[in-house]
């Protein structure tokens, strides 16, 4: 990776982040305010012509995501294309008994309220008062379909005009003018039936998606353009901090592993860093137990799945962090302890005393060597999931048994050679959402085979045999469950990255388990942190006293956090064309980021590219003025 500057945008792009925007502002008073749920989400999604499903909608806002900002729906937007009236037409046709052109209010009663995303009767029925013209019972879908892709046309044209007519909002680059959300021109009437059709419309059961190509563009994180700031004052204002870093290859780990480890008592646990659809990375957290105090060597490391020791996996060079936080009463009482900092090899490791109690394991990792990227391979076909044996019965092909033997693998987090309820249910709720209860599993133990109430890895072959069989062959809820563990379309695992931890105490046998935890994302942003500001010391911007840069400089990572301390948000460029051999978990070299009143916030992380040479990191931040 080098840091080059982005290219000047062509008229094709500035064309459509002008319609992203207007969509956008339909929704909210400035491109800076976030997306904070995933009803906004959909509303604004709805604003640019999109007709989100639920499962469209989960597919981008997950458990963990807590907003989404202007650049994240701009990328979202890029992905989900615009409702087409003959992908509509294609639906209702499925519904049209007859053949003749018309629903029937019964009908369209019966598959609204009992397939996909359920609506009520109550809504299906102002749907029909809306829409029913003739008032003869029936629904000409033919017209309800040209009604709602024209209506949602004009309302775009209307807010497109709105938004070139005021030179304020066209030119915001931030976000921080004040002004009022434009207003559609449309009729109420007609904008009551868009949003009604398309509620009605993702109700109905959806055309197979297609699947994303090579081309497909992936969402980034804070990938705001900003222009180099020249006043003098900005100047004044800036921070510069050279760090010139040896490189890994020359470097003894500072922890050295203790003498009669073997003799020490161990528990380990697998898991799995997934690169999601918004940029962010999520895994499972862990709760420790430690019976007695004692001293502890804890490590963490990515984790092979190559079956050839002269090709290892391509994720083994992620970088991989575990914070240690104790368990309070409450998640909000939790305090950081300590965190994995030496690195030897492939391990990240930590070594110390820990009283005797109950702590929080995070994983982590930067984000600088796990990113979306391109999935080009010599072939653009897709690789085969399902074949038809010499008898006409289905099976799954070679390459896919051993991904979802590798899948296996993973998901086994106790290594015990079989999947617990509770570890295949953290399976399910990456791939589905869903959970499978305790009846539903009684049915799996009668029809794959399974040990100890515990599902085998041909139990697990079996069961997605069954799904492919129940779908006559079609491989796309196969393709889901892979995708969704971070395999592209050529079975290559580009999106995820294994791991495992391990735990070993010196006089007390401790325990690992595996937890989902809602406040999970902000325990380690809080762990984060203060592993950033207590192990360096802050250096005020010049000219301004209240706001300050921390930068960590570790054994293999360099990470900066800003805290603001004044009482208004402010905006920070940030510079890094000088550094050498670097790649930030930014993804670019020139970036702003906007730290809100009285906050801290991680601005980035920087690795070396290539860990056998040195590296410079020279990181210029400066305020931006504001206008």
């Amino acid at each position: 990776m080098s840091f080059q500057e982005s290219p000047r945008p062509s008229d094709e792009e500035e064309a459509f982040y002008m319609h992203c925007r207007a969509a956008y502002l339909a929704v909210f008073r400035s491109s800076l305010t976030n997306i904070a749920s995933k009803q906004q989400l959909c509303r604004a999604l709805q604003q640019a012509g999109r007709n989100p499903s639920h499962a469209t909608l989960s597919k981008y806002w997950t458990s963990t995501t807590f907003k989404l900002n202007f650049d994240d729906f701009c990328e979202i937007l890029k992905c989900e294309k615009k409702t087409e009236e003959t992908e509509l037409l294609r639906s209702f046709k499925k519904m049209d008994v007859n053949g003749d052109g018309y629903i029937s209010h019964s009908e369209l009663e019966k598959a609204l309220t009992t397939r996909g995303e359920k609506m009520t009767i109550e809504e299906v029925n102002a749907i029909f008062s809306l829409l029913d013209v003739n008032k003869d019972g029936k629904l000409d879908y033919a017209e309800f379909c040209r009604l709602l892709v024209s209506t949602v046309e004009q309302c775009q044209m209307a807010l497109l005009e709105r938004l070139e007519a005021n030179a304020k909002l066209k030119r915001q680059n931030f976000g921080s003018q004040s002004y009022s959300p434009p207003k559609s021109s449309v009729s109420s009437a007609a904008a009551a039936a868009a949003a009604a059709a398309s509620q009605a419309a993702a109700t109905l059961p959806q055309p197979p998606e297609t699947p994303r190509t090579d081309s497909d563009t992936t969402l980034k994180k804070d990938s705001r353009s900003s222009s180099r700031p020249s006043s003098a004052r900005s100047r004044r204002s800036s921070l510069s901090n050279p760090i010139t870093m040896t490189s890994s290859s020359t470097k003894a780990s500072k922890v050295q592993e203790p003498s009669g480890l073997q003799e020490w008592h161990h528990s380990d646990v697998k898991g799995c860093f997934f690169l999601e659809e918004d940029g962010s990375i999520s895994s499972l957290q862990y709760q420790l137990h430690i019976p007695q105090t004692t001293n502890v060597y804890l490590t963490i490391q990515p984790l092979s799945l190559s079956h050839r020791p002269d090709k290892p996996s391509s994720w083994m060079t992620v970088d991989t962090t575990v914070f240690v936080t104790s368990a309070g009463e409450t998640k909000e009482d939790s305090t950081f302890v300590c965190f994995t900092e030496s690195k030897d090899k492939e391990k990240y490791v930590w070594k110390g005393e820990l009283n005797a109690g109950t702590y929080y394991l995070l994983p982590f990792t930067s984000g600088c060597k796990i990113k979306k990227r391109s999935k080009k391979s010599l072939s653009n076909k897709p690789v085969e999931l399902v074949y038809r044996t010499d008898t006409g019965e289905l099976d799954l092909t070679r390459e896919l048994r051993e991904v979802l033997s590798d899948i296996f693998e993973v998901i086994d987090m106790d290594g015990s050679g079989l999947l617990s309820l509770e570890e295949y249910n953290f399976f399910e709720l990456r791939t589905s959402g869903e959970k499978c209860d305790k009846d539903a599993w009684a049915v799996c133990k009668e029809n794959f085979d399974m040990r100890k109430n515990q599902l085998t890895r041909q139990g697990f072959m079996e069961l997605n045999l069954m799904e492919a069989t129940e779908k006559d062959g079609d491989p796309a809820d196969l393709w889901v469950t892979l995708e969704a563990m971070g395999y592209n379309r050529m079975l290559e695992l580009v999106d995820a990255c294994p791991f495992q931890i391990d735990v070993h105490c010196e006089g007390t046998q401790p325990s690992i388990q595996p937890l989902s935890l809602d406040s999970g994302p902000k325990l380690l942003n809080q762990a984060l942190q203060k592993s950033i500001t207590t192990r360096t010391g802050a250096k005020a911007l010049r000219g301004h006293d209240n706001i300050f840069v921390y930068t960590y400089r570790g054994e293999h990572r360099i990470s900066s956090l800003i805290a603001n301390k004044t009482n208004q948000k402010v905006t920070v460029h940030v510079n890094n064309e000088q550094s050498r051999n670097c790649c930030s978990s930014r993804g670019m070299s020139v970036f702003a980021v906007e730290v809100p009143a009285r906050t801290k916030m991680v601005c980035q992380h920087v690795l070396p590219i290539n860990d056998r040479q040195d590296w410079t990191y020279n990181c210029v931040e400066t305020i931006l003025p504001c206008t």
